[in-house]
């Protein structure tokens, strides 16, 4: 099941750290968010959140990402692909 050439292929663990770090920025409550739900749109994330966001995966991730992904990170999927591809750089 795991495909190795995908961009955004992290592992649970990681996917799992990531997601309880957004949750936490965005106080909801982790059964509230799914891959695909829209941060803006159904949580409340304004732009200030999305740059804590992007600030904190750095931190956490080890990695560097560019502001201009920020437009990718709209959902998890979004910032599981943005943080992929950061690392592998």
């Amino acid at each position: 099941m795991t495909n190795t050439s995908l961009p955004n292929d992290l592992d649970a663990a990681r996917k799992q750290e990531i997601k309880d770090l957004v949750c936490d920025i965005l106080e909801i409550d982790e059964d509230e968010v799914t891959e695909t739900s829209l941060f803006k749109e159904e949580h409340d994330a304004d732009s200030l959140r999305a740059i804590e966001i992007l600030a904190a995966l750095e931190r956490t991730q080890k990695v560097t990402i560019d502001q201009s992904e920020l437009s990718r990170m709209v959902n998890l999927q979004g910032v599981y692909a943005v943080v992929a591809e950061a690392a592998q750089s």
